[in-house]
């Protein structure tokens, strides 16, 4: 056999026929060899394999993050929350810039309100920067909001309202979104992959141009979003077109790019144990009014209470965002991700988590909802979803 035939039948068949892949020998030459998907393994997509489902308030604040100083008594507060869906994106950005502040007054010792990871990140950068770092907070990172999230890099995340942005929220998104990703960088190619990429598939039964119909009206008026713009082009992997010949989904309309990912345990872990040996401590305390930050010992303050500043501070510009995400048995197998049909699916180190994400252009799915409790039928039908998409592959490919 030459070259020219193995080369030929390697294409063919791809590696897929884990999936059930078209075993056609014409390809379009507008998707080059090494942009090819091949060897993706399927998702056991099945409601018994659900193991764990997740709901959280995502912190949006309609002005857009709060990152300005206060002082309450002998203590300079520096506030650091309101980061909406893009926390674990902005997280050491936005440290980075709260730092800077705090340490203007050089102090020696600083306190951290919140052990999320926008308070996890804030504390290490302050030690970082020479101070001894004290995180007060409700609950540990593993019991956070923070980790009841996607956990995908999502920077551009709903950062405010059109209406309520600030002028130059565009120019601090853009700052906090660079630093974050420098910093995270390190942390690619780590044992345990704390961080990781992985191609992700948008796939659809119609063209993604088509016109939809708008959404009924509801009783909540659609947000309409401070718009960023596309300011970090030079860091983000562009949308390519799959045509039905390359791909092997079951549907005529593909998009894919690739996206970099949190694993939560690996990565969580792996930034505790880091602040923790810089000498770090963590105070386990609850707060209920501003002023009680006035008797910590520490007079520098990095405040990262996360949602709870909606009571805790009576900042109205916090606004619930109800997210779940339901999480299958692990799959080591399956290197990707994908979003069909509003559903999004994503194989992590715990697990496949799945997300609804909603309709497009209709009411973000939980806006103005601050029900935590997980909702079983919500992640059933998401699942069902995957399932449906992954039955219409052949049972026996050849």
């Amino acid at each position: 056999m030459d070259r020219r035939h193995l080369l030929k039948n390697s294409l063919a068949l791809g590696g897929l026929v884990s999936l059930g892949a078209r075993t056609t020998t014409a390809q379009t030459p507008r998707v080059p060899l090494m942009d090819r998907p091949f060897n993706l393994a399927p998702i056991r997509a099945h409601v018994d394999r659900i193991y764990d489902i997740k709901c959280c308030i995502r912190p949006f604040r309609t002005k857009g993050p709060r990152l300005d100083v206060e002082q309450i008594g002998d203590a300079m507060v520096v506030h650091n929350y309101g980061h909406s869906g893009a926390g674990w994106s902005l997280s050491w950005g936005s440290a980075d810039m709260q730092v800077q502040k705090a340490m203007s007054r050089s102090p020696k010792k600083i306190a951290v309100i919140g052990c999320g990871i926008i308070g996890l990140t804030s504390a290490l950068m302050a030690q970082r920067a020479g101070a001894e770092v004290t995180i007060y907070t409700k609950e540990l990172l593993q019991r956070t909001r923070s980790v009841r999230a996607n956990g995908s890099w999502t920077p551009a995340s709903h950062m405010a309202l059109a209406s309520d942005a600030p002028a130059n929220l565009g120019d601090i998104w853009e700052r906090m979104t660079r630093i974050s990703w420098k910093n995270l960088r390190p942390y690619i190619g780590m044992a345990g992959n704390p961080l990781a990429f992985a191609d992700h598939y948008y796939l659809s039964d119609m063209p993604f141009d088509a016109p939809r119909p708008p959404p009924p009206p509801g009783p909540v008026p659609i947000p309409e979003y401070y718009e960023l713009g596309d300011r970090i082009g030079d860091i983000t992997p562009k949308l390519q077109v799959l045509t039905p010949e390359i791909h092997p989904f079951p549907v005529k309309y593909a998009r894919r790019t690739t996206r970099l990912f949190f694993n939560f345990s690996e990565y969580g872990h792996l930034l505790v144990s880091d602040f923790f040996a810089a000498g770090g401590k963590i105070v386990m305390r609850d707060f209920h009014s501003p002023g009680e930050l006035a008797q910590l010992p520490e007079k520098v303050i990095i405040n990262c209470p996360g949602y709870a500043a909606h009571d805790w501070w009576k900042d109205k510009a916090m606004v619930p965002h109800r997210g779940q995400t339901e999480w299958l048995i692990p799959q080591p197998e399956v290197n990707y991700g994908l979003t069909y049909r509003n559903i999004e699916a994503l194989s992590k180190s715990d697990g496949i988590m799945m997300i609804d994400t909603g309709i497009p252009g209709a009411l973000p799915k939980g806006y103005g909802n601050s029900n935590e409790v997980p909702d079983r039928a919500e992640a059933e039908a998401a699942v069902r979803v995957m399932e449906e998409l992954y039955s219409r592959f052949p049972a026996n490919p050849v």
